[in-house]
């Protein structure tokens, strides 16, 4: 099997699974949405408030929901060796552990970039920033699966690592969430959002190159 075809296998083998577990699939997409509504209702039909501080809603309510099912990127295969069998593999580990990454990317970032212009709307985010809000989750939501997988590499091998992996994780997400928030901020002031946009295309490279031989190289120390 050639390397392509493996990365495909892989990628496709993770997503079936992902659809036959429909129930967790939606509770990304469930956080997302219950996260975001819940702040208008503590605060009140305030729409300048809203406005205001919109940008960062959305984002945090973007992070945390791709944080929720982080865990479950390589645990079941630890549970079950296959994890074990794939680093055993003729193939570079690094490239099917991508393939890992993206299939969490799709079945997590995918939707949550769906059904933020709505969520946006319902916080009175202006039109003008909807552009802007999906460059950013575009661009970050990849970045947050690709630094999350190196975290729960480190982890996987560990009984009680959920609460480990979010101590570890938060600080790595707050370059992502700093950038994005001010960048979908500046675009509803009128500002140009050009140099936060670009810092974050810049990082989604970085990390495309980094972090799947970090992954890599994680997997085998968590599983040593």
């Amino acid at each position: 099997m050639q390397l392509g075809q493996a990365f495909v296998a892989m990628l496709g083998r993770d997503l079936r699974l992902a659809i036959r577990q429909r129930g967790e699939l939606a509770q990304p997409l469930v956080f997302f949405a219950a996260v975001a509504t819940l702040f208008p209702l503590a605060l009140g039909p305030k729409t300048e408030l809203l406005e205001r501080i919109a940008p960062g809603i959305i984002w945090v309510a973007a992070l945390l929901a791709a944080l929720l099912p982080m865990d479950r990127m390589f645990r079941p295969d630890y549970e079950d060796g296959t994890l074990e069998q794939m680093l055993l593999s003729p193939h570079p580990a690094s490239v099917l552990a991508l393939a890992k990454v993206v299939a969490h990317w799709l079945t997590t970032g995918v939707p949550v970039i769906l059904l933020a212009p709505l969520v946006a709307l319902f916080l009175q985010l202006p039109i003008q920033a909807l552009p802007a809000l999906l460059a950013t989750l575009a661009l970050g939501t990849p970045l947050l699966s690709l630094i999350g997988a190196i975290g729960v590499a480190l982890t996987v091998g560990l009984r009680s690592g959920g609460p480990l992996l979010a101590l570890l994780l938060l600080p790595l997400y707050v370059p992502v969430l700093i950038f994005a928030a001010g960048a979908v901020d500046r675009a509803a002031t009128g500002l140009p959002v050009a140099g936060p946009i670009y810092l974050l295309a810049a990082m989604l490279v970085l990390a495309l190159t980094l972090a799947p031989l970090a992954i890599s190289a994680s997997l085998r120390i968590s599983l040593s």
